[in-house]
C-alpha cells in the first residue's frame, strides 16, 4: 500500500519550509496541488509525476491522492501555509472516511504542518498575536454568512486580535465591508489593522491602517487581515499587542502593583473577579448591571451569587411547579412588563403562556436552561430565566400585595418537598 503526505509548505519561499516538508516532497513519487502551489515549489518536483488542479477542485485532489496511494505510490498533496488550517487535510480525511478508509487499512496518512498565513503575516508586522487571537474566514462559498457574522460578533465583543482569511475576491466584495461594520460596533475606529499580501513571496505588500479605513483598503484573496484588540498599538511601524504585564506591574521588570503578586493570579482573576462582582451587588448593583458593565452573559454573574446563597438555581421544569405558588408578580422580557397571577400560567406545546380575556403573553420555554431565584431578606424577590448561552429570557419579580409578599419561591420550594 502507498502513503499520503498532506504537506503544508508555509508561505511559499523555500526558506520558510520545514525540513519535514522538504523530506516529504522528496520521498513522494506523485505531487498533487493547486497550480499556484505547484509553481511555488516546482524546483523540488524534478522527476516526479505532477498533477495540477484548479482552485475549486479540492475534492478532486483528495480523490486523486487516494487513488494513487491505492496503486502503492507515495503521494504528496501540497498546500501553502499549514495544510490543517483552511487547507486540504480536512477534505482529504472526509474523502478517505467516505471511501471506508481507516488508519488500520494499510494506506498511511501523515500530516506535515507548515507556517500558516496569520503567523507569517504577524512576523512581518511586529508582534500582533502575543495575546489571545482567533481566525475567521470571510468566504461564504461553503459557510452561511449568518454563521460567519455570528463569529465576527463574538470575536469583536470578546476583544480577540482577529485574523481574517479570504477577505475579498473578484466576486465577493461586500463581506469585508460587513466585517468592518461589525467590528466598528465594538472597537475603537482607530484600532490598528495590518494588511499583508503574499507574505514571503515576490509580490509581498504590507500596510498598516486604522479599522475605519479597512473597507476602502486594497485587499484581495492573497491578503491576510490582522485586526488588533483594544490594547494593540503601532510604534515605529510595528504592530504590537501587549501580553498584559501592565495589569500587574508598575513598569516592565518593575515591582508588582498594590494587591498583586508575581507568579499569582491577578486580583481580577478567576477568584478575585467573583469577589469584586459580589461586592458591587451587595452595594446595590443588579446582576444585569454587572453583566452589562463586564460585557459577560448574565449567567456567569449569577453563578457568583450561588455559593454565598444570594441565588439558588433550579431546573426550568421545576420552576413551572413553583410558578403557580408565586402569587402576584411582574413578568418582564423583551416585551413590555405585565402584572400576572401565578396561577394564570399554562404550557401549550413548547410555549409558556399567560392567556387572559384582556391580555396574552407567551415565551418559547424550550429555550429555558436554568432559573435563578434571588433572595432578599430570606424571601425570593426575583426569578431570572436564562437560556443555554446564559442570557436572560424572562424575569419574574414578586410584588407586594396588602403590604407583604404573597408566596415566595423559597416557601414554594419547601412546600414541594
Amino acid at each position: 500500500m502507498g502513503k499520503i503526505f498532506l504537506v503544508g509548505f508555509g508561505p511559499g519561499s523555500v526558506e520558510q519550509m520545514t525540513l519535514r516538508a522538504r523530506e516529504a516532497i522528496a520521498q513522494s513519487e506523485v505531487v498533487i496541488g493547486y497550480s499556484t502551489y505547484i509553481k511555488l515549489v516546482e524546483d523540488l518536483l524534478v522527476g516526479k509525476e505532477v498533477i495540477k488542479k484548479g482552485m475549486t477542485e479540492e475534492l478532486d485532489r483528495s480523490v486523486l491522492a487516494y487513488e494513487k496511494a491505492k496503486e502503492g505510490k507515495t503521494v504528496a498533496l501540497i498546500s501553502s501555509g499549514d495544510i490543517g488550517v483552511y487547507g486540504m487535510a480536512g477534505p482529504t480525511y472526509e474523502v478517505l472516511f467516505e471511501a471506508g478508509w481507516t488508519p488500520q487499512t494499510g494506506i498511511e496518512v501523515e500530516v506535515v504542518p507548515g507556517t500558516t498565513a496569520l503567523s507569517a503575516a504577524a512576523s512581518l508586522v511586529g508582534a500582533p498575536l502575543t495575546h489571545d487571537f482567533c481566525s475567521i474566514s470571510l468566504s461564504d462559498l461553503l459557510t452561511p454568512w449568518a454563521t460567519i457574522a455570528k463569529r465576527l460578533v463574538a470575536a469583536a465583543q470578546a476583544d480577540f486580535v482577529t485574523a481574517l482569511y479570504n477577505p475579498k475576491s473578484g466576486r465577493r466584495v461586500e463581506q469585508i465591508v460587513e466585517a468592518q461594520a461589525i467590528f466598528l460596533r465594538h472597537r475603537n475606529p482607530a484600532t490598528p489593522v495590518a494588511l499583508v499580501k503574499s507574505a514571503y513571496r515576490n509580490k509581498q505588500q504590507i500596510e498598516l491602517i486604522r479599522l475605519d479605513q479597512l473597507a476602502e483598503a486594497e485587499i484581495g484573496m492573497l491578503t491576510t487581515v490582522l485586526i488588533g484588540n483594544s490594547n494593540s498599538f503601532v510604534a515605529h511601524g510595528l504592530l504590537v499587542t501587549p501580553r498584559g504585564y501592565a495589569n500587574k506591574y508598575l513598569s516592565p521588570g518593575g515591582a508588582a502593583k498594590t494587591g498583586e503578586r508575581a507568579g499569582r493570579s491577578l486580583s481580577s482573576g478567576l477568584e478575585g473577579w467573583g469577589a469584586q462582582v459580589l461586592e458591587q451587588i451587595l452595594a446595590g448593583a443588579s446582576p444585569e448591571e454587572m453583566a452589562e458593565a463586564l460585557a459577560l452573559p448574565l449567567g456567569l454573574v449569577l453563578e457568583v451569587l450561588v455559593e454565598p446563597g444570594i441565588a439558588n438555581v433550579t431546573d426550568p421544569r421545576r420552576f413551572l411547579e413553583i410558578l403557580p405558588k408565586l402569587g402576584t408578580l411582574w413578568a418582564t422580557g423583551s416585551g413590555p412588563k405585565i402584572l400576572t397571577k401565578g396561577d394564570g400560567w399554562q404550557i401549550q406545546g413548547e410555549q409558556l403562556v399567560w392567556d387572559q380575556p384582556d391580555a396574552y403573553w407567551s415565551l418559547y420555554w424550550a429555550e429555558a436552561e436554568k432559573v435563578y431565584l434571588l433572595e432578599r431578606n430570606q424571601e425570593c424577590s426575583r426569578a431570572l430565566v436564562l437560556n443555554r448561552a446564559g442570557d436572560l429570557l424572562v424575569g419574574f419579580e414578586l410584588t407586594k400585595t396588602a403590604g407583604q409578599f404573597e408566596n415566595s419561591a423559597v416557601k414554594a420550594l419547601k412546600s414541594l418537598g
